[in-house]
C-alpha cells in the first residue's frame, strides 16, 4: 500500500483541471494513472492503464484481453503488442480519453516529466561528451527467441545494434559480428549479467550505464520514434 508521501507525491504530478476529464484517473504510490488505449485497424482497440512517474518512466499495463499479462510495457512496446499498423509513433498513437474523446499523447499534458527527462539527459550526456557510457545489449531472434549479445562502445557498433533492436524480423543469421544461426547456443544466463557496467559488474541498470538517447547512439537520418524525439529535443 503507497505511503502518506507517496501519495502526495503522485498527487502534485498534475493539477486536479488538467486530469479531471481524462478517464480512470488513479493517483498514487509516486505516480499518476490513467485509462489509455492504441487502435488497429485489424483487431480494434486495446485498452490499457498508463502510469507516470515523476523521473520520467511510463508504464503500462495491458488489459487487451482477460488473459493478457503484459506490464511495465513502455508505449513503444504497447503499440507494437497492440498490433498497430503504423508503429513507432506511438506519441500519437496511444490515446487516453479527455472529455469524452480520444486524445494523443502528444496532446496531452502526460508527456511533461517524460519531455523533462529526455531533455536532461540529452544536456548531460552533451556535457560528458565521449565519456557516455552504453552497455551491452541484447536482441532476440523472431525465431527461435534466442538473445545475442551487442556492444555499444562506438558509433558503428551503436547503429548496428539500433538496426537490430527496430527490425521487427531480427533473426540471428543477421547478427553482424559472425555467422550464426539458430542452431547456435544461446549465451548462458550467468554471463549475461555481465554487461560493461563501470560502476557495478552485475549492475541491472543504472545512470552511469543506462543511455536514454545521446549523439553516439541516435541517427538524425533514422525515422524511427527514438531517433525522431532525440533530434526534436536537441533542436528544441
Amino acid at each position: 500500500m503507497a505511503n502518506v508521501e507517496e501519495m502526495q507525491c503522485g498527487s502534485m504530478l498534475f493539477r486536479q483541471e488538467e486530469l479531471q476529464e481524462m478517464s480512470g484517473v488513479n493517483v498514487g504510490g509516486g505516480y499518476v494513472e490513467v485509462m489509455c488505449g492504441c487502435t488497429s485497424h485489424r483487431y480494434g482497440d486495446a485498452i490499457a492503464k498508463l502510469r507516470v512517474f515523476p523521473n520520467g518512466n511510463l508504464e503500462i499495463t495491458c488489459e487487451c484481453t482477460p488473459g493478457c499479462d503484459e506490464d511495465k510495457l513502455t508505449p513503444a512496446a504497447f503499440e507494437k503488442h497492440s498490433g498497430r499498423e503504423t508503429a513507432k509513433k506511438w506519441k500519437n498513437n496511444v490515446w487516453v480519453i479527455n472529455g469524452g474523446e480520444k486524445v494523443p499523447l502528444s496532446k496531452t499534458v502526460l508527456l511533461k516529466y517524460y519531455n523533462e527527462a529526455l531533455k536532461k539527459c540529452n544536456r548531460s550526456n552533451r556535457s560528458q561528451g565521449s565519456k557516455v557510457l552504453h552497455r551491452d545489449e541484447f536482441v532476440g531472434c523472431i525465431e527461435c527467441g534466442k538473445e545475442r549479445r551487442f556492444r555499444l562502445r562506438s558509433r558503428d557498433e551503436c547503429l548496428l545494434h539500433h538496426n537490430a533492436m527496430v527490425d521487427p524480423n531480427w533473426k540471428c543469421s543477421d547478427f553482424p559480428y559472425d555467422k550464426i544461426t539458430c542452431e547456435a547456443e544461446e549465451e548462458r544466463g550467468s554471463r549475461k549479467v555481465y554487461r560493461g557496467c563501470t560502476r557495478s559488474p552485475t549492475c541491472k541498470g543504472c545512470t552511469s550505464c543506462v543511455c536514454f538517447g545521446c549523439e553516439l547512439c541516435r541517427f538524425p537520418d533514422c525515422t524511427c520514434q527514438m531517433c525522431v524525439d532525440f533530434t526534436s529535443n536537441v533542436k528544441a
